[in-house]
């Protein structure tokens, strides 16, 4: 069994019914130091379709795996004698999607799909089930929107595509102070 190997089942032993999955493990020589990479996001339930956003982990759920990887770790002689730096994230939407819970944590998002045989896709994931995922498609031009539905074995790739702003997203901001710039700044003696 290779280190990388016996790292990744120690901290998804470690992990096991704490609500996060262990996504990926990366160890990278830094000078006399090691770096050691762990990716992780929140366990879901895939055997069904997933229709609504999941939540991102918050800092309090990664400060709390990271102390329980990071104990997981010093208890072990896994990584030997070397000293290393321990980095805990969550997977950023530049990470690809390949796998179906990957899809199942994006409902929601808009992304670009490069369908085998097919022109690239834009649109955002409203459904993700176990094979399939189903996209709500924009009109374009003369093209009415429309759901779409992929099989995920006729996906090249597929991607997340990064939105400032959403154009259906029309929450009014709050009235009040928090409309003046100065208010938060100033209190009544």
């Amino acid at each position: 069994m290779t280190r990388d190997t016996a790292v990744q089942e120690l901290l998804a032993g470690a992990l096991d019914g704490s609500g996060v999955v262990l996504e990926e493990v990366s160890i990278t020589p830094a000078g006399r130091r090691r770096v050691v990479r762990v990716v992780v996001d929140r366990e879901l339930d895939t055997t069904g379709d997933v229709t609504e956003t999941v939540d991102s982990l918050s800092l309090d759920e990664i400060a709390e795996t990271t102390r329980t990887v990071s104990e997981a770790l010093d208890d072990s002689d896994v990584l030997g004698e070397q000293p290393y730096t321990l980095e805990v994230t969550s997977p950023g939407v530049s990470r690809p999607l390949t796998a179906p819970r990957h899809f199942q944590r994006n409902v929601g998002r808009l992304v670009t799909l490069a369908v085998r045989d097919g022109a690239p896709v834009t649109g955002r994931i409203t459904r993700a089930g176990a094979d399939d995922l189903t996209l709500a498609i924009p009109a374009v031009k003369k093209t009415p929107g429309r759901d779409e539905t992929f099989p995920y074995a006729v996906l090249d790739r597929a991607e997340v595509q990064v939105e400032f702003s959403r154009k259906d997203d029309q929450t009014p901001a709050p009235a009040g102070p928090a409309d003046d710039a100065d208010a938060s700044d100033h209190k009544e003696s």
